[in-house]
């Protein structure tokens, strides 16, 4: 076999998408054609964007969201597997993760509308209603209706699924060893050509500038963070991040700085590390213990940030397999700049 048939070459694409970027980094043979995996690339996240986003007013979520009370409303067969997924997590996070917040995020100021405060008490009653209890699936028949009104917002899932998605894309490539991610929000497949696990930055949750807290090595896994310092609006003064309270339907007062996940899917990574902020780190440390979760959680203090962790992970040891289904986990501090 000849040197050229060997070698690989790395391959970087990106595009739009969910009012960011995609990425996908992988390597193959010299004579391999990106054109048609960038273009799949795009075509994967476009799909997510068309059917779950709650800032396209014709996207499937908003038809659901604008279907009447007992109506049953056809959906695609990937949003009914989001909607799926968010109940159950909904349900096992014992509801500090429901997708049933749209109204919250439109009152307070995080959709495409500013803040309202004529809706917040509207906000605060949806927010009584958990979504587990007022949605119901009809998975055979891709038919989903909701039996009081309740205006669902996936922007907790979807990025991660979107991510999960791109992984999919390459697979289907026949290319097993990447790292694709949205927005900070990634997913490794494989391990790098060196036989190393892929290395991913925790980014420190610091509001002025961009710096990384740790570095991850992932094989085979998905992570994660929500934060409190990224996506926020100034109410009557306040500064408020867009995580939402489903007890109160109203931002969080108190939470972890950062929360990051570890887990098999992007998709079950991204709405974890929301539920996990909602509960904090003791709280959500606890449940995230029983689930088997790795977790770190970053919590500030006056002098920097302390590190909260659940599971071998973020403990500083590997984790072989478990709930992640993640290998060669590595964490390791990164020294701040001067």
């Amino acid at each position: 076999m000849s040197k050229m048939s060997i070698e690989t070459e790395r391959q970087a694409l990106n595009g739009p998408t969910m009012g960011t970027r995609w990425s996908a980094l992988f390597y193959t043979t010299e004579a391999f054609g990106r054109g048609p995996v960038r273009d799949a690339l795009q075509v994967a996240v476009d799909e997510v964007d068309a059917e779950m986003s709650t800032w396209r007013p014709d996207s499937d979520l908003m038809r659901l969201n604008a279907a009447p009370p007992g109506a049953w409303v056809e959906v695609p067969k990937r949003l009914m597997e989001v909607l799926r997924l968010a109940l159950d997590i909904g349900r096992a996070s014992g509801g500090a993760f429901d997708i049933g917040m749209g109204d919250a995020v439109a009152a307070w100021g995080f959709g495409p509308a500013a803040a309202d405060q004529r809706l917040i008490r509207n906000a605060f009653d949806a927010a009584r209603q958990p979504s587990d209890k007022v949605l119901e699936l009809d998975m055979p028949g891709a038919r989903v209706r909701k039996t009081v009104p309740i205006t669902l917002d996936l922007n907790g899932i979807a990025k991660g699924y979107g991510v999960d998605r791109l992984a999919e894309t390459l697979r289907d490539f026949g290319i097993s060893s990447g790292l694709v991610g949205i927005d900070g929000e990634m997913r490794a497949l494989g391990l790098r050509p060196n036989g190393q696990p892929w290395a991913i930055a925790i980014e420190a949750p610091d509001p002025d500038r961009r710096a990384s807290h740790s570095l991850l090595a992932l094989q085979d896994a998905a992570v994660a963070t929500s934060g409190d310092y990224r996506h926020v609006v100034t109410v009557q003064g306040q500064r408020l991040s867009h995580t939402m309270d489903p007890m109160t339907g109203a931002p969080l007062r108190s939470s972890p700085a950062s929360v990051t996940v570890v887990a098999r899917s992007c998709a079950e990574a991204d709405a974890w590390a929301t539920a996990l902020m909602v509960l904090g780190s003791t709280g959500g440390g606890e449940l995230a213990a029983r689930h088997g979760l790795d977790v770190l959680f970053l919590i500030r203090e006056a002098n920097g940030f302390k590190a909260n962790t659940v599971g071998p992970l973020f403990d500083g040891g590997a984790s072989t397999g478990g709930r992640s289904g993640a290998f060669c986990h590595r964490l390791r501090p990164v020294r701040p700049c001067k």
